[in-house]
C-alpha cells in the first residue's frame, strides 16, 4: 500500500473530500498537485491554503498553460482532430500534460502512489489512468469514487464538515464544470435531459445569439507552418492569442456545442462545450488550408484526424501512433503559413479571405476566362484515361449480340 499519495487536487468537492479519506482509510501522507492550464485565477486563489487545511502536507501549483498550448493544443489543432466530427476536445487534450505534471512531482517528493477524482462512469479515469500506466507503471493508482461508499454531493459536503474541511460547494450546485484556456465543459442536472434544450443558465464563455452585436466583427489570424502567431498583425504568444480569440468570439456567441457523445467507457453522455477561440481557429486553419494542400495531403490529413481524435479522447496521447500520426501532420503543415480573415457574427465564424505565399490557388489557371497556363484542349487526353475503367467494364459486361451490332 502506498505510504505517500500525489493527488490531481483542484479545491473543488470531490478532491476536497478525497484528502482526508486518503489519510484515514490508506493511512498515507498526501501531497496535492494543480495543474495552471488556464482555468482562470477565481479556481486557483487560495488553492494551496485549502489543500494545507484538509490535511496534505503540501500543495505544489503548476503552471503547465504554455506546455499546454505548445506540445498538445497547436498539434490537435494542426490534425484537425474533432471527436466524432464535433467536440474540439478540450478536457481531453489537458489530461496528458496534467498527469504527466503528477508523475514528475511524485517522483521528486519521494511518492509511491497516483490519485485522481474522477468518477467510475467517466472518460477522465480513463485518461488519466492510461497516462499513468505509460509514464509510471510501478506507482499505485488510488480511485476513490471506485472505492468509497459516498453516493452524492450531500455526502461529500457533510463528510467534508465532519472533518474540518472548508468547501464552498452546495447541494444545490446543479453542473459539473471542466474548464480550462481552451474551452469549459457542463455536465449533469437538467443537461442530462436530451429531450430539452440546453437550460440558458448554463452557458459561461459565449453570449446567447440574440444578445450579440448587430454587426459582425472581422478578425485577421497570421499562421506559421499551421501555428497561429498574430491576431490583426500583433504577434501574440500562444495562451494570450487564445484568451483574446475567447473573448472576441465569446462576445459573439460562437463555439457553442450540444452533443450527445460516446464515451470511452460505453454509455452515451450529454454535454455542452464552448470553445469560442478553438472554433475561430478551426475554421480559419482550414481556410488556409484550402489554398496551401493538394487534393492528397487534404485527404490524407482528414484520415488521420479521425484517428488522432479518437486517440486523444481515449487518451491515449502517450503511444507510438499518436507520435507516428503527428510526425505526419507536422511535415502536412509546412506550407500552412499565410493570413486568412474570418467574419464573426450571430454564433457563426466563416473564412472570408486568405493569402499564403504557398498558395497553389491560381486565379489566372482557375478562371473561367481563356488564359495561359491551362490549354482545355489537355483535358481530351486526361478524360479519355480518367474513364479508361468505366470504358472496359462497359465493353466487358455488354451482351455479345450488342457489343457486335
Amino acid at each position: 500500500m502506498a505510504k505517500k499519495v500525489v493527488l490531481a487536487y483542484s479545491g473543488g468537492l470531490d478532491t476536497s473530500a478525497i484528502v482526508p479519506w486518503l489519510r484515514e482509510t490508506k493511512g498515507c501522507e498526501v501531497v496535492c498537485y494543480v495543474a495552471d492550464v488556464g482555468q482562470g485565477a477565481d479556481e486557483l486563489a487560495g488553492v494551496e491554503e485549502k489543500a494545507k487545511a484538509s490535511g496534505a502536507s503540501a500543495c505544489y501549483v503548476d503552471d503547465l498553460r504554455d506546455t499546454f498550448v505548445d506540445e498538445v493544443i497547436w498539434p490537435t489543432l494542426k490534425s484537425g482532430a474533432l471527436y466524432e466530427g464535433t467536440y474540439p476536445l478540450g478536457t481531453s487534450m489537458a489530461r496528458p500534460v496534467i498527469a504527466r505534471g503528477q508523475v514528475e512531482l511524485a517522483r521528486r517528493v519521494g511518492a509511491d502512489g497516483l490519485c485522481h477524482g474522477c468518477t467510475g462512469k467517466g472518460n477522465d479515469q480513463v485518461r488519466f489512468e492510461v497516462a499513468f500506466a505509460a509514464l509510471a507503471p510501478e506507482m499505485e493508482v488510488i480511485a476513490p469514487w471506485r472505492e468509497w461508499s459516498f453516493t452524492g454531493r450531500e455526502e461529500l459536503i457533510a463528510y467534508c464538515k465532519s472533518k474540518g474541511v472548508p468547501v464552498t460547494s452546495t447541494a444545490e450546485k446543479i453542473y459539473s464544470r471542466d474548464r480550462n484556456l481552451w474551452h469549459i465543459s457542463h455536465e449533469g442536472g437538467p443537461i442530462e435531459d436530451i429531450g430539452k434544450p440546453p437550460p440558458d443558465d448554463a452557458w459561461m464563455l459565449t453570449r446567447e445569439v440574440r444578445d450579440t452585436p448587430n454587426e459582425p466583427s472581422r478578425v485577421r489570424i497570421s499562421f506559421r507552418a499551421g501555428v497561429p502567431v498574430a491576431i490583426d498583425g500583433e504577434p501574440l504568444g500562444g495562451v494570450a492569442l487564445i484568451d483574446r480569440l475567447n473573448t472576441l468570439a465569446g462576445e459573439h456567441g460562437v463555439g457553442r456545442i450540444d452533443i450527445v457523445e460516446n464515451r470511452v467507457v460505453g454509455m452515451k453522455s450529454r454535454g455542452l462545450y464552448e470553445t469560442p477561440g478553438g472554433t475561430v481557429l478551426y475554421e480559419a486553419i482550414r481556410g488556409l488550408e484550402d489554398i496551401t494542400l493538394e487534393y492528397r495531403s487534404r485527404k490524407l490529413k482528414d484520415q488521420l484526424a479521425i484517428e488522432f481524435a479518437e486517440l486523444v479522447y481515449a487518451g491515449k496521447w502517450w503511444i507510438p501512433a499518436r507520435a507516428a500520426i503527428q510526425a505526419a501532420v507536422e511535415t502536412l503543415a509546412q506550407d500552412v503559413t499565410g493570413d486568412v480573415t474570418v467574419e464573426l457574427f450571430k454564433g457563426r465564424v466563416v473564412t472570408t479571405a486568405r493569402s499564403s505565399p504557398s498558395s497553389m490557388y491560381a486565379e489566372s489557371v482557375a478562371s473561367f476566362d481563356m488564359a495561359e497556363g491551362y490549354d482545355q484542349a489537355d483535358a481530351n487526353g486526361f478524360l479519355r484515361l480518367f474513364a479508361l475503367p468505366e470504358r472496359i467494364r462497359a465493353s466487358a459486361t455488354r451482351p455479345a449480340d450488342e457489343a457486335l451490332a
